[in-house]
């Protein structure tokens, strides 16, 4: 992982990815994984941007990709994180979630992400990745404070940055 500085960016890039996962998940009222340029709208409210109905339709029609109306939550973190980057971190982290083995609660502790981590063979170094960095990351996408995030939003929200 590196150095502390870039350790802490990189925790504040993925706290920043969970609140628009979190912002995508209240506003997405019927719980069907799509949101409407209505709901975007609240969205951006909500985030603290003021945005016209034609800034909606625009950012709508920019990330729709599949151009079905609605926009995923994959079209929705693409469209917002594209010039967010992980650094270094990303393909160990990638690497990480598909190395993962999540036990039956289907998340993901800074313990298992250390332990992935190490199992991986990556040549990390103890300076590179250590426990405290992996409780950090964890602890950046824990969105109800268990000291664990889901798998399921550990890979999206890994994903959305590669």
């Amino acid at each position: 992982m590196a150095q502390a500085g870039s350790v802490s960016a990189e925790t504040e890039t993925l706290s920043h990815i969970c609140r628009l996962v979190e912002a995508f998940r209240a506003f997405d009222a019927d719980n069907d994984g799509a949101i409407t340029a209505a709901e975007l709208g609240g969205i951006m409210g909500s985030l603290g941007y003021n945005p016209s109905e034609e800034e909606v339709r625009s950012m709508m029609q920019k990330g729709d990709t599949n151009k079905d109306g609605l926009l995923s939550m994959e079209e929705f973190l693409e469209m917002n994180t594209k010039d967010l980057e992980l650094g270094s971190s990303a393909t160990f982290l990638k690497a990480a979630a598909e190395a993962l083995n999540v036990d039956e609660d289907g998340v993901v502790s800074g313990e298992e992400l250390f332990e992935a981590m190490w199992n991986m063979g990556c040549g990390l170094t103890l300076e590179d990745c250590q426990m405290e960095d992996c409780q950090n990351i964890v602890a950046s996408m824990d969105g109800d404070g268990d000291g664990a995030v889901s798998f399921l939003d550990f890979k999206l929200i890994i994903n959305s940055l590669l």
